[in-house]
């Protein structure tokens, strides 16, 4: 539900306590200086008055009637789905609040009515019983969660910290949302894509389908689809949530720092959260395609809308075809993309929803690692970014089915079940992998290294269910929520290699290879079967307590379960079978959150989480690492201006860590070519963060980011140097006034701090040491709205053509470059 309020063009009141005026005066300083302006520019127009002037600009239909009920003075509360994917020509010229709305609904099936609060809803035609909607479905959600259709670059609601629907100053803890607008402004087509673009992320490449996710200094492994949590493995290389196609989605929630209370195993770097779009109450549509650089095409088809002559059934399809070859020689990509999703009022109360996707990601020329980081007399290396370490025929198709369910039953007294289920099955079968990456070249004749890869086969399927009631409560006198509910998950995993497939070791020269060797030997059989299965149960609840307006205490405790068994058997050698197995029972997470209003618009927070997260990865022995352990705490202000369309905080935390999985360097797992681990304790990291996300003025859309963490072992010596201490990410868009309004330019820039490892592989000199200084990145954009249905987008990346390294492996010693200077043209019509 989205809700357009009066503007916030006002002074700040006061704060009289000196705890909060200290707090509100640095926090001034360090971020909304540049906005008090804005706060002082006079007084609310009446919502009853006479005609008037507007002068508002074409647009999504969402944001232009919410500029119109802003500049009318005027609440108008709305689901996002009526006017997703609708245009508007504006308004401009003399009209009364009735005449404008005539103008802005004319033909669009749509009407406002107001309630008894004085408030406007926007209802389909032939609605009548919106009036008998509670008042805090009408006025509580502002931007609401949806953020299709609403030209937003932030969201009014967020439920990935604590599942409760809170406002993003609501929630203490660090959010971010890449909302829809955003993915398609910036043509953001996959995962990767969006969490390069995301504050505090870090992506880098360690193959070609292969990315390590970092924040806060940490791999990130928590993934979610709708709020399930899911696992990611990188080990066995099937990785599909970090290959997903953004067409069926509305947006992706990122949530900084641990969340142990809703996931079980609590990590302390982020969850990232990808949550689907729905089905809509009125049909709506579009088509799009797109070339590009490196023979890129896409297509999409989006549809939606309503089954039934009531609207009580729902419907969503969508398609999507991507292929394209590479900055890197002999490589080449195919993915399609299904998804169909169906929602059903089995009565008023009861919402019933289930739907599929399926993606297929066929690569060609594929590269499990990348090319060597060093040459033989230990320097590093330097080649052309044309450079493809992989076979030609190196493939590492995946193929991927999620089916998804949920039933919805509404209470009396505004509480709710519901129940959920995912199912993901990851097919990875008949992989064949071929990179000459094994050792390191000589500089003078690059003789030296040998091709690493294999055939073989992995197979996966991951259960997640969660069952929660959640609602309002009465103690003493005021209002609280809480949440009870139970989550179960199961991961089953079984990556089976081939033996004897006469591809590893074999020498090639890598100045003078072509990319081509004979294919495995696939004949032999299985080297060996492993077997990884963990299962998770939990149950958790949390509530908000409100002793005061401005005072809200968010409390809660996980009670979970894990059990893990990893079992390996060997085809031939049966006496290397290894059986691991690992079992935590009633292992107790709890969490802890203050958030201080101090007025309107900022509020201060406190949070405390535990960390527990057991882990799978083993050592150069083969014996599994001990979970790891922890705490992490975090304190900042945020701030809500323009009715929540635009959010800033700053932030800062302490994460402290035992039994922290650090690379082994050159170390792999006994028996296999896994990368080995190895344990730290008294990892302590620290650091703040700065964000700001929204609409900074009318058709003015701003990201801007500043992220800043540093670990450090017991001794005071700083790990993880691999991921980068600083970011910094600004992206912004701006829609021409005047005669260019159906014009709109962006652009944006991501820099990020040096990255660098030590090590002393065998066959080198002694200790050698691989870096990737700070470097920029810019991008542009531009989008001419040709007609109300039709646009066409332009967008360059990296327009000053910057070579870098986006990884350093530290277990193969291998590189990855990012992409070159490249353009993308793509046009789109919504009907």
């Amino acid at each position: 539900m989205f809700r357009a309020t009066r503007p916030l063009f006002r002074s700040v009141p006061q704060p009289r306590k000196p705890l909060a005026i200290a707090i509100l005066g640095a926090s001034l300083t360090l971020q909304v200086g540049l906005f008090q302006p804005l706060l002082n520019a006079g007084s609310q127009a009446s919502a009853e008055s006479a005609a008037r002037q507007y002068a508002i600009e074409p647009g999504p239909l969402g944001a232009v009637l919410s500029r119109f009920a802003s500049e009318s003075g005027i609440v108008l509360s709305f689901d996002a789905g009526l006017t997703s994917g609708k245009q508007s020509q504006g308004l401009r010229g003399s009209y009364t609040l009735e005449q404008g709305f005539a103008q802005l609904l004319a033909g669009r099936g749509l009407k406002v009515m107001r309630s008894d609060s004085g408030d406007y809803l926007l209802t389909p035609r032939g609605s009548d019983d919106v009036l008998e909607m509670d008042a805090t479905d009408i006025t509580g959600q502002q931007l609401g969660e949806t953020t299709e259709g609403t030209g937003s670059y932030t969201t009014g609601r967020s439920s990935t910290a604590t599942k409760m629907n809170l406002s993003l100053r609501e929630t203490p803890q660090s959010v971010s949302v890449m909302t829809r607008q955003r993915m398609d402004d910036q043509n953001l087509a996959s995962l990767p894509e969006v969490l390069e673009q995301t504050p505090g992320i870090t992506v880098q490449n360690l193959g070609s389908e292969r990315f390590n996710i970092y924040s806060r200094g940490y791999s990130v492994d928590n993934f979610q689809f709708d709020g399930i949590p899911t696992t990611l493995d990188i080990v066995s290389q099937v990785s599909a949530q970090s290959l997903a196609d953004m067409a069926i989605y509305d947006r992706v929630e990122v949530l900084r720092g641990a969340t142990g209370l809703m996931t079980g195993a609590g990590d302390p770097s982020a969850t990232i959260n990808m949550v689907r779009k729905r089905p809509t109450q009125q049909f709506q549509g579009h088509i799009s395609g797109g070339l590009g650089s490196w023979n890129k095409y896409r297509g999409e088809v989006d549809l939606s809308g309503p089954l039934t002559p009531t609207g009580n059934i729902r419907g969503r399809s969508v398609l999507a075809y991507q292929q394209n070859d590479s900055f890197m020689d002999h490589y080449h990509q195919e993915r399609e993309v299904y998804y169909g999703i169906l929602e059903a009022d089995l009565t008023d109360s009861t919402l019933l929803t289930v739907g599929m996707d399926y993606q297929k990601n066929k690569p060609e020329g594929s590269s499990s690692v990348a090319f060597p980081l060093f040459y033989s007399n230990g320097e590093q290396t330097d080649f052309s970014r044309s450079t493809n370490s992989a076979a030609r025929w190196s493939s590492n198709e995946q193929n991927t089915l999620n089916s998804f369910f949920s039933l919805e039953q509404k209470l009396a007294h505004d509480w709710s079940l519901k129940a959920s289920l995912n199912q993901m099955y990851i097919d990875r079968s008949d992989y064949e992998l071929a990179t000459a990456s094994w050792g390191f070249p000589n500089k003078a004749s690059g003789e030296g290294v040998r091709l690493y890869g294999g055939a073989g086969s992995t197979w996966q399927k991951q259960t997640g269910v969660d069952l929660q009631a959640k609602g309002p409560f009465e103690l003493f006198g005021r209002e609280h929520e809480a949440i009870v509910g139970y989550n179960y998950s199961k991961y089953e995993n079984r990556h089976s290699p081939l033996r004897g497939t006469a591809v590893e070791g074999r020498y090639v020269n890598f100045y003078t290879w072509d990319n081509y060797t004979a294919k495995p030997n696939t004949s032999l059989g299985k080297l060996y079967d492993g077997d990884t299965t963990i299962y998770q149960r939990g149950t958790y609840f949390a509530t908000r307590l409100r002793p005061t307006d401005d005072l809200s205490v968010i409390l809660g405790a996980r009670s979970s379960d894990y059990d893990y068994t990893y079992d390996l058997s060997y085809a031939l050698t049966p006496a290397s079978n290894r059986l691991t197995k690992y079992k935590e029972s009633g292992v107790v997470t709890p969490y802890a959150g203050v958030v201080y209003d101090l007025n309107d618009i900022h509020s201060v927070y406190a949070s405390y989480t535990s960390i527990f997260k057991p882990q799978s990865v083993r050592d150069r022995d083969g014996a599994t690492l001990k979970p790891r352990e922890g705490d992490n705490y975090e304190v900042g202000f945020k701030s809500e201006y323009f009715g929540g369309r635009l959010n800033t905080s700053v932030a800062a935390f302490v994460i402290k860590q035992d039994n922290l999985a650090e690379v082994d360097p050159g170390q792999v797992v006994p028996g296999t070519t896994t990368a080995a681990y190895r344990a730290v304790n008294g990892a302590t990291t620290k650091g703040f963060e700065m964000e700001l996300q929204g609409e900074l003025l009318p058709d003015w859309n701003l990201s801007a980011s500043y992220n800043h963490s540093i670990t450090k072992d017991a001794d005071g010596e700083r790990i993880n140097t691999v991921s980068p201490a600083n970011t910094v990410k600004l992206w912004s868009t701006y829609r021409l006034p005047g005669e260019l309004d159906r014009l709109t330019v962006g652009g944006g820039m991501n820099w990020q701090s040096g990255i660098h490892f030590t090590a002393t592989p065998s066959g080198l000199p002694g200790t050698v040491k691989a870096k990737q200084d700070d470097y920029a990145v810019f991008d542009l954009m531009a989008r001419y709205q040709v007609t109300d249905q039709l646009s066409a987008t332009l967008n360059v990346n990296n327009l000053f053509d910057e070579k870098y390294l986006s990884a350093l492996d530290t277990t193969f010693y291998s590189g990855y470059y990012g992409d070159p200077r490249n353009v993308m043209l793509s046009t789109r019509y919504d009907f």
